[in-house]
């Protein structure tokens, strides 16, 4: 919450304990921003919040309020009453500028806050299988999460930050099986693909590299010692890669469970979850498998968990998995998952809520699809390899910042169109060029030869122009943005912050004279304006992973 909108709450919250002998709860009063600036720097709707209980027209009570709430605010240089019932306040430039010292004071930290109250929320993003490549889906879904969680930690709740391997199963198998082929093809033997298989250039270069380390030693070697020891290589580089090119993203991870972890080194965890539900009563056999009674928790079927061959389904580890999160302590589990899972997370929910856990410790972001377009038309391959675009690949072309900042920008639920043009283009078309160029022009204007040193005040009075007061109430909602943005997973809206102070500092930038000799107590406010904006900026930028240049 900004430290002015936290004010004109407590005025008006004792406004109405003086005025109508009633407290009202922190949620009934809203303190917002009126699109017209002409009507206030605030404005809240508390009198229409009580017109039920008080049996009285929303403008009587508003206007009732206005006077006490007058009293109690000595930052407003005034309080009127609005339409039906519309309380707007004009806050004095003293007021707004006090955010000032606030921001200098708190630097880095500026928008941190402690709204998580240490919630200990464990949020499970990319968990790509380790057969290959990321591509550009993964790379929308890389940099929400990273930015949800970056989010979450600035917002003061206990964040772990997990990637689940799913290196188990058939696909594995596969990976394996391509392996070998390609090793085979390496020494000149006979080998045949799996058609299920891997078939990428980056499954060959592996099985290059480990005949070149290796030799031909595995040519003749016991079948099941050889398909065990490709398997795990397979799935070795292939995270060391994945890994690799998260680090080139921004994107790090506190911890890396394995699907495997389930089968082999902890199996009792499987059978344990699989005994607790048989104990419930949530399981029956049927055609000599194991099914879960999913229907009874809200799922359209039951669901299998072990098939009639004796094997798992994948739900089956999955459910395990989960209840290894909410054992470690984790009371809010936060899953981004492909669109495609839509149905899964259905039968996921009816599993922890029949095991006995909240309906709502688990709760999971679908991440649509996304179209890479150039010149126009959608472009689905790489010029280079003629194989889907890598992270990468994107990285390298657009730049780290630009792909974070256009996958960020727009909500995930949503599809999205990247624009591989404008996300190259050096122009104030490209959003993140746009916010960065803002930033730069921050920096140069306090670090130029000719501008003085900057000398912090108490006050700063002389803050007087529409567009300063502009400034400073956008940045005084920067915290209270980064609360709410937390509480909703919705990272975007810092992206939408950005292009905002970006504009309203642009048009600042190019009505005031920031630096002017012949006014050189003006200049020094002005100074300490730019500061804060400088560093609100590079806060916002850095909560979505993208940096913020000296120079462009």
């Amino acid at each position: 919450m900004s430290d002015i909108t936290e004010k004109i709450r407590a005025a008006v919250k004792a406004s109405v304990k003086e005025a109508f002998d009633i407290e009202p709860e922190d949620n009934m009063v809203m303190v917002e921003r009126p699109r017209d600036p002409k009507m206030g720097d605030y404005s809240t709707n508390i009198a229409m919040r009580l017109a039920k209980s008080l049996r009285r027209k929303p403008a009587d009570i508003a206007n009732d309020l206005a006077g006490v709430i007058q009293k109690n605010l000595p930052e407003a240089s005034s309080v009127t009453v609005a339409g039906a019932g519309f309380i707007n306040f004009m806050i004095s430039e003293t007021a707004l500028s006090d955010i000032i010292n606030v921001i200098l004071d708190k630097g880095d930290d500026y928008g941190k806050n402690d709204s998580g109250k240490g919630e200990k929320v464990l949020v499970e993003y990319v968990s790509a299988n380790p057969t290959g490549d990321l591509h550009c889906g993964h790379a929308r879904g890389a940099a929400w999460g990273d930015a949800v969680t970056r989010l979450l930690k600035a917002s003061g709740y206990d964040v772990l930050r997990e990637y689940y391997v799913n290196d188990a199963g058939n696909q594995i198998e596969m990976l394996g099986q391509s392996l070998i082929a390609r090793y085979n093809e390496y020494f000149e033997r006979p080998f045949e693909l799996p058609e299920d298989g891997y078939h990428g250039q980056d499954v060959k270069d592996i099985a290059i590299a480990i005949a070149e380390e290796d030799g031909d030693k595995w040519l003749d070697a016991d079948p099941q010692e050889r398909i065990t020891y490709f398997r795990n290589e397979g799935i070795r580089r292939e995270l060391a890669k994945i890994e690799k090119d998260l680090e080139l993203y921004r994107c790090s991870f506190d911890s890396w469970v394995h699907e495997r972890f389930f089968y082999e080194n902890d199996s009792a965890r499987i059978e344990a979850v699989l005994q607790t539900m048989k104990q419930k009563d949530l399981t029956y056999e049927k055609d000599d498998a194991l099914w879960f009674k999913s229907t009874q928790f809200g799922d359209d079927k039951d669901r299998v968990l072990k098939k009639t061959n004796g094997l798992l389904t994948y739900l089956t580890p999955d459910i395990a998995n989960h209840v290894y999160k909410l054992e470690r302590g984790y009371t809010k589990l936060v899953d981004l998952w492909g669109a495609d899972h839509h149905s899964y997370v259905t039968r996921m929910k009816c599993a922890l809520e029949a095991l006995g856990y909240p309906k709502d410790c688990l709760e999971v972001d679908l991440i649509q699809m996304v179209r890479m377009v150039e010149n126009g038309e959608e472009v689905k391959m790489s010029k280079r390899t003629g194989n889907a675009i890598t992270l990468r690949e994107l990285c390298e072309d657009v730049g780290v910042d630009a792909a974070r900042y256009f996958f960020v920008s727009k909500e995930v639920g949503t599809h999205m169109d990247f624009d591989m043009n404008l996300a190259r283009e050096k122009s104030n078309d490209n959003p993140v060029y746009y916010a960065q160029y803002a930033y730069t022009r921050m920096f140069n204007i306090l670090h130029k030869e000719d501008t003085p040193a900057f000398e912090r005040l108490e006050q700063y009075n002389l803050l007087t122009d529409p567009k300063e007061a502009a400034l400073l109430k956008q940045i005084s909602e920067f915290p209270k943005l980064v609360a709410e943005s937390a509480k909703t997973r919705l990272p975007n809206r810092i992206c939408g912050f950005c292009q905002n102070l970006a504009r309203d500092f642009h048009s600042y930038y190019n009505s005031c004279r920031v630096s002017d000799p012949a006014n050189p107590e003006l200049t020094n406010q002005r100074l300490g304006l730019v500061s804060a904006c400088m560093i609100t900026m590079k806060n916002a930028l850095d909560l979505i992973g993208v940096s913020a240049p000296e120079r462009m």
